[in-house]
């Protein structure tokens, strides 16, 4: 059995702000806004060629068991991969992005990052996985699941 993780919920204080910025300053794709059940709204949103949504909404935690709801900006580490981070710096600066400059921790394929919070503070790293570009992860993905099926 394949488990695939293709929703994070995200803790904001304001969804339409929210959305505005993943959607014009990091540039995902909104998949989803409106109101799903009554009562709740929510807003899925993709970051392009991305296997894996942010959502976003006003009781989206109701659903779920427990006692804690995560507090808007108390998310850090959220990680997105491109192949080019140096274009993909380009890009986001140009789309209004305060993000920081590029930091290669060593030569090594994975090991230049770059780093922005979202609205509320939620933190997030950029990672250049240059072999992405060659080896797009739903092919190496795919890959498997035939050697496994084999």
């Amino acid at each position: 059995m394949d488990f695939t993780l293709e929703v994070i919920p995200l803790p904001v204080s304001d969804i339409d702000r929210a959305r505005d910025f993943y959607r014009d300053k990091v540039g995902f794709h909104v998949d989803i806004d409106q109101e799903v059940m009554p009562g709740m709204r929510i807003v899925q949103l993709t970051p392009p060629g991305s296997g894996c949504s942010i959502a976003l909404g006003d009781s989206i935690w109701d659903l779920t068991k427990g006692e804690t709801v995560p507090e808007p900006g108390s998310y850090q580490g959220l990680q997105l991969c491109v192949a080019d981070i140096k274009a993909a710096h380009a890009e986001l600066v140009e789309r209004g992005l305060e993000i920081s400059e590029p930091v290669q921790y060593s030569p090594d394929d994975g090991a230049t990052f770059m780093y922005f919070k979202d609205p509320d503070g939620n933190g997030w790293s950029i990672q250049e996985y240059r072999r992405r570009a060659t080896e797009p992860l739903h092919q190496v993905l795919a890959d498997l699941a035939n050697k496994r099926e084999q």
